[in-house]
């Protein structure tokens, strides 16, 4: 906005402005010019009269010629004072009666010859000229020194330069601050536009909005709305999606996980020793069919677990992109609180894979959505106990810390393993929905980082991920405001 639309304005309010003081230039001159050459027709007027002036020649051939001014010569003279001089030359360039420095070259015909001379600091305008006189044959010259034309280079600078270039950077100053009081409400308005998160689709005010703008205001709230609509319809398909998933897939998984149950629990053993003790070779066909039996339940039970997850991060995933998240109030939440009953929740996965799961607490309280944060929470400890190998450890961790760039203390929330961590070049990618390491072989659905980014970004932070304490494994910091 500053470098664009103010600019412009004040380029087309400056340049009439500049213009205008070019052409009080250009006219300023030309009645120099005009007032000059009225004074050069005013000496051509006194040349006749300098020459009658002379009324007769010296009582000697060496003296001087007799002089008489006309009284129109002499007053022209006592007006100028010291800016008007007068010469008589004899045809050899001799002063003879006047200003001695009035004695340049002689003119080479009898026209008068204008030219410019300066002396003690000011310029003249002299006329010279041959003329016949009662003494004879000589040169007369006659100069003015308040000549308009040769004094408009300093009036120009004084009267018109400086006063112009005076008021240019008045103007300047004044149409700049008119400019950006004027501009106020739109750039107020596009730097509330800037600030807004790309999932705040509710509408402009248009009151807020100046008139010239409102239209464009109004265009762009129609496309919000579409827009909003459109990620409404979205999230609500994807929840409802989730939503009736949950309850078919939940009886799914819990079918398939007694069948599993039943085949690793003795089942199969049982088949097994049967096959066994009958040393029949029909047994050894028994066995081979009970072990195949054995793997299809196990892949079935794996692969309901993998929908089971996928379902219910879809329905979380919705939950944090729903607008309605920006609408409910934010909380006080106690961070070891909230980290104390996750930790209940994932004791029994961790005894699981024997994976030593530890808490370090310390008082750290934030405002935000304990919902979000609970979710964000469960994604993480998922997957560090997931990609964690049996007999690691996983330390959940809360806290204040100073951070002396911001000089500002703020609240963290970490999740730290010791597994195989995240490769410096894919950490930019992880946070992408979907998105999955190559060469994993944990199975996952790439969403879980994915749905914690959201989360973060929702308390105006982002996660952090780095490499854990050991120079291996993962730590992911979540920084928030206290």
């Amino acid at each position: 906005m500053k470098s664009g639309l103010q600019r412009r304005l004040l380029v087309l309010l400056l340049l009439p402005l500049l213009f205008l003081a070019a052409l009080n230039t250009w006219f300023d001159y030309r009645l120099a010019d005009s007032a000059a050459l009225e004074k050069d027709k005013q000496l051509l007027a006194l040349v006749p009269l300098l020459a009658d002036s002379i009324v007769g020649a010296g009582p000697r051939a060496d003296a001087p010629p007799q002089m008489l001014m006309a009284p129109p010569l002499e007053e022209f003279l006592d007006g100028r004072g010291a800016n008007a001089a007068w010469a008589i030359l004899d045809l050899d360039g001799q002063v003879l009666l006047g200003d001695r420095w009035l004695d340049a070259p002689l003119p080479t015909t009898r026209e008068p010859e204008f030219y410019s001379d300066e002396y003690g600091g000011v310029l003249y305008r002299v006329i010279s000229q041959r003329v016949f006189t009662s003494a004879g044959e000589m040169v007369v010259r006659l100069s003015d020194g308040s000549d308009t034309r040769q004094q408009w280079l300093l009036q120009l600078v004084l009267k018109v330069v400086l006063p112009n270039v005076t008021l240019a950077i008045f103007g300047y100053l004044a149409f700049s601050w008119a400019i950006r009081v004027a501009l106020g409400p739109l750039i107020q308005l596009k730097d509330a536009v800037e600030r807004r998160s790309p999932k705040d689709l509710s509408p402009i005010d248009l009151e807020a909005s100046p008139d010239e703008v409102r239209p464009l205001v109004e265009a762009i709230n129609r496309v919000f709305g579409l827009l909003d609509a459109q990620a409404q319809g979205q999230a609500r398909f994807i929840a409802d999606a989730a939503h009736q998933l949950r309850t078919p897939l939940a009886g799914l998984q819990a079918q398939v996980e007694a069948w599993a149950q039943t085949v690793n629990g003795g089942g199969q053993a049982d088949w097994r020793d049967r096959a066994v003790g009958m040393h029949d070779p029909s047994t050894q066909g028994a066995l081979t069919h009970v072990t195949l039996r054995a793997e299809q339940v196990l892949k079935l039970r794996d692969a309901a677990r993998r929908t089971s997850q996928l379902a219910n991060q879809l329905l979380a995933l919705s939950r944090v992109d729903a607008r309605s998240a920006y609408m409910q109030p934010m909380q006080r939440v106690d961070l070891p609180q909230l980290c104390e009953a996750l930790l209940e929740h994932y004791l029994d996965i961790a005894a699981r894979k024997n994976i030593d799961l530890g808490l370090e607490l310390h008082p750290a309280h934030v405002s935000g959505y304990e919902w979000l944060l609970r979710e964000l929470l469960s994604n993480l400890l998922d997957n560090a106990l997931k990609y964690t190998p049996a007999s690691g450890r996983v330390t959940l961790r809360c806290g204040t810390s100073y951070l002396a760039e911001s000089a500002q203390t703020h609240a963290f929330l970490e999740v730290e393993d010791d597994g195989p961590g995240i490769p410096m070049g894919e950490r930019a990618f992880v946070l992408e929905r979907f998105y999955r390491i190559q060469g994993v072989e944990e199975e996952g659905n790439g969403l879980g980082l994915a749905i914690a980014q959201e989360v973060a970004l929702l308390h105006h932070s982002h996660l952090q991920l780095k490499t854990g304490g050991q120079g291996q494994g993962l730590l992911v910091r979540l920084e928030l405001a206290t």
